[in-house]
């Protein structure tokens, strides 16, 4: 069945990487005084826990049994001990209390601390890596893969702890109170472990095919929803449904499987422990009656022997918790131990505050592709002098974009280079390239904050300067429709903007950067006429004395330029006015030709 481009079944963990126990002990050293009071209490709590046993034995052999004692001494005895074995349930709760806020504390902690070095890793990592990382498995690794590293910290490394010591604890009162009876119920110990080592191994296939299934509805789930308009549109709920019912089916059947291990593991559990106790009974039974072993050593016995077997049974449960937290872990910092592909030269030779940018672009034998396998541009040669207004045409695929992703250093060119200013991009220090270079993408990203928020952005430009462009650029007319002007909420939750709308706010966020090239990719693609109407008085205003490269499939936009480039197939085939090469009656001549027919306008209109 596809997987639904999410499968991480390879991912398994291993609790005997060294590499990765170092790791997670570098991140948790910052809260080694908290682990250290967790374990102290471990050591607190185990021996209050193992003490109420004892109390039990005390009061029946002391008290209840000794009737040679007066009956006053023994009923004070007995209610002095009620009250000791009160002091330590207290003392217990007190002690699990504690330990449980510290550990949730560190675990809290730690996934914060985590979670905001992940984010600030993915925020900071190139292109390249988002084309080849599914968003699902990137949000996984900040949401599911943290919190079952948090799980591990709260619920199992300090329980395996007090468990593991616990274990140790009744095995030694056993042998000391009872060396023969003891030495016999040390025999259910390797039994045990091997039963849970075969628990367990059947459990982690189980819980990793689980969490593999989880994986891929979350991931068809937000296809879907996302997609809801198109699968209306075209009719498709119906196979949708059908290919949702299959997966989840398959989660189905893993989560039975999980049930079918637990339900054979947890009923062996309990024979042993119950056939502990009948061999206690039968053999500390007739010890009791042949004077050998006393009633209260009988009772306290029974007691170790439940408390013995509990950590038991939850032991593979918990070995299947630290193995998930392993692979999460090695996924976490597989993701951290990412290497930029593009990086900054150790000595920058640009000094843009020294010698700012003009605006002279080069494309110089310029040869790129996405991967090996795939070229998209081919011997680009292209020389942009300062203030020109270039426009680029093409059909999709052409290699318009790659150019723009080359001049931003989204990506490096296998061969050739682009430069600014006869500087190459790579001399220069990457915020302060992307801050030369201003670009008007078609998909505008919205913050939840004011209209006059989502334009200043980082600039630290005041309202006034804010509102002095968008007067120049007679945007201005924009921002007075709306119900609060610069004040409105935009975004989720607030004033909803028409896609004309939300193309004139980027391109007031460009202007506020005061970029000295200007970059419109398929900037007016989608837009209405109204808001092109403004636009085109902005990009009056924002083209002189800047840089200028038009990306667009509507020919009307660009007619504005210098000079118009004409791509196809990663190279350039034509080049000149917008008049010249109508006059050639070449592929921009067959381009217009069809963009005119759309508008029902005579090709050869200027």
């Amino acid at each position: 069945m596809r997987n639904y481009g999410y499968d991480e079944a390879g991912h398994t963990g291993s609790l005997s990487d060294l590499e990765l126990w170092k790791k997670i002990l570098r991140i948790t050293s910052a809260y080694k005084y908290g682990l250290a009071g967790a374990v102290l209490l471990s050591f607190f709590i185990t021996f209050a826990t193992l003490s109420l046993p004892y109390l039990i034995q005390t009061g029946i052999d002391s008290f209840m049994m000794a009737k040679e004692l007066p009956l006053t001494e023994r009923l004070a005895g007995i209610s002095n001990t009620t009250i000791l074995y009160g002091t330590f349930v207290i003392a217990l709760f007190i002690g699990g209390f504690g330990q449980i806020i510290l550990l949730e504390w560190i675990g809290q902690s730690v996934m914060h601390s985590i979670r905001q070095t992940l984010f600030h890793k993915i925020v900071h990592l190139d292109l390249p890596f988002f084309s080849e990382q599914p968003t699902g498995r990137l949000v996984t690794r900040l949401t599911n893969d943290i919190q079952n590293m948090h799980e591990m910290f709260t619920s199992v490394i300090v329980s395996l702890f007090n468990d593991s010591l616990r274990l140790i604890g009744i095995l030694g009162l056993l042998i000391w109170m009872n060396n023969k009876l003891g030495l016999l119920m040390c025999l259910f110990l390797p039994l045990s472990l091997i039963l849970t080592t075969i628990f367990s191994k059947f459990a982690r296939v189980k819980f990793r095919a689980m969490r593999n299934g989880v994986a891929k509805i979350n991931t068809y789930l937000n296809e879907a929803i996302s997609g809801a308009a198109t699968i209306q549109i075209f009719g498709k709920e119906k196979l949708i449904l059908e290919r949702f019912r299959k997966i989840n089916i398959e989660y189905q059947g893993h989560s039975l499987g999980q049930v079918k291990v637990f339900g054979a593991f947890m009923p062996l559990t309990e024979f042993l422990s119950s056939f502990a106790v009948a061999l206690i009974l039968w053999h500390g039974g007739g010890q009791v009656i042949q004077n050998k072993m006393s009633l209260g050593e009988l009772v306290a016995f029974l007691s170790y022997m439940r408390l013995f077997f509990q950590p038991l049974r939850e032991l593979s449960q918990k070995y299947s918790i630290v193995q998930a937290a392993m692979a999460s872990a090695e996924r976490i910092f597989e993701l951290l131990d990412t290497k930029q592909s593009i990086m900054e030269r150790q000595h920058n030779t640009v000094d843009t505050t020294q010698s700012p940018v003009r605006g002279k672009i080069i494309f110089d034998k310029v040869h790129f592709g996405y991967s090996k396998e795939s070229q998209i541009l081919h011997n680009i040669n292209l020389h942009i002098e300062q203030g020109e207004t270039i426009a680029l045409v093409g059909t999709t695929g052409a290699g318009k974009t790659s150019l723009i992703n080359l001049l931003l250093r989204f990506y490096e060119p296998e061969q050739g280079s682009v430069s600014i200013d006869d500087n190459n991009v790579a001399d220069f220090r990457i915020k302060e390239l992307r801050s030369v270079v201003g670009v008007i993408l078609q998909d505008i990203i919205l913050l939840q904050d004011t209209l006059l928020a989502n334009i200043v952005m980082n600039t630290g430009k005041s309202r006034e300067e804010v509102e002095s462009i968008l007067q120049a650029t007679s945007m201005d007319r924009f921002i007075k429709k709306l119900p609060k002007g610069l004040d409105t909420l935009v975004g989720q939750g607030g004033q909803e903007l028409s896609t004309g709308e939300k193309q004139l706010l980027s391109f007031a966020r460009v202007l506020c950067r005061d970029p000295k090239i200007i970059v419109l990719d398929e900037a007016t693609a989608a837009i209405d006429t109204e808001s092109e109407n403004i636009l085109e008085e902005a990009l009056e205003q924002a083209f002189y004395g800047r840089t200028s490269l038009i990306i667009a499939h509507r020919l009307s936009t660009i007619r504005r330029a210098d000079r118009i480039i004409v791509m196809a197939h990663g190279r350039i085939i034509e080049e000149g006015t917008h008049d010249e090469l109508i006059a050639k009656e070449g592929r921009y001549f067959e381009l217009s030709t069809m963009d005119q027919e759309q508008l029902h306008v005579p090709a050869y209109s200027a």
